[in-house]
């Protein structure tokens, strides 16, 4: 699964940039409120809203903040009512995109993601167009220098481990089932072996490698996406080459 560790390494460079567009803590805040809201305000009993709770505050957002969020989510407090719809299409390449939203106006929402996929030569496609070639997984980021791959193995054998990619040069990349996820970072936990990026991802069967321009466009058209107000999470097929990771590295 060398095209999903690529494309986690691109993910991780662009987290870096996310967190300084301000929007972050916005779809932080809005997952937050929805898995509260399906699953209720306890996180001891809803595993997406632990996890969303772990991911803000990796991302050092403040502890009201948080509370606030599911408080929301739970009706204590006043605040916008959120639903989640999944866009389905193409970007440039033939690459297969899936786009995860939360939104209080799903006719802006529409209206952002179709400029955005138009404006970067890529086209929307009906529910389920695309997403029979995914499967959601949970995946974790292990730092190499942390633990060797044999051990890291064998920490998670018994916690549901079901693929462990080492292509990255600096990360493990862990694949679990979704229900695993949290047994896999509770295993982590108590062996003590750091790890980032703990969450829900959808992985694609095959990947996509178009040319070198081609790539260069489905990032930009990926980039763009993201930049929605609305979107939550953008995921592909996209398999980046060594050459088109030097074209966005430069």
């Amino acid at each position: 699964m060398s095209g999903h560790s690529k494309w986690s390494t691109i993910k991780r460079k662009k987290a870096a940039t996310d967190q300084k567009r301000g929007n972050l803590f916005t779809k932080l805040v809005r997952e937050i409120t929805i898995a509260a809201k399906t699953g209720g305000g306890d996180p001891g009993g809803n595993p997406r809203l632990r996890l969303a709770i772990d991911t803000a505050k990796a991302n050092s957002m403040p502890h009201e903040n948080i509370q606030r969020a599911i408080k929301k989510g739970t009706g204590e407090l006043e605040g916008a009512v959120y639903e989640e719809i999944t866009y389905e299409g193409y970007g440039p390449g033939g690459i297969a995109i899936i786009i995860e939203t939360a939104t209080d106006n799903r006719n802006r929402t529409v209206a952002d993601i179709r400029h955005a996929i138009n404006r970067h030569n890529g086209s929307l496609g009906e529910n389920g167009s695309v997403s029979w070639m995914f499967q959601r997984k949970g995946t974790i980021d292990v730092t190499k220098a942390a633990v060797s791959e044999e051990a890291l193995m064998e920490v998670l054998l018994d916690a549901g481990l079901e693929e462990l990619d080492s292509d990255d040069e600096n990360y493990f990349n862990v694949i679990v089932d979704v229900k695993d996820l949290e047994a896999a970072k509770q295993a982590l936990d108590q062996a003590g072996i750091a790890y980032d990026n703990a969450k829900m991802d959808m992985i694609p069967d095959n990947f996509v490698e178009p040319g070198p321009d081609e790539t260069v466009k489905a990032m930009k058209l990926i980039d763009a996406l993201e930049n929605c107000d609305d979107v939550q999470a953008v995921y592909s097929n996209l398999e980046i080459s060594e050459q088109a990771m030097n074209s966005l590295d430069s």
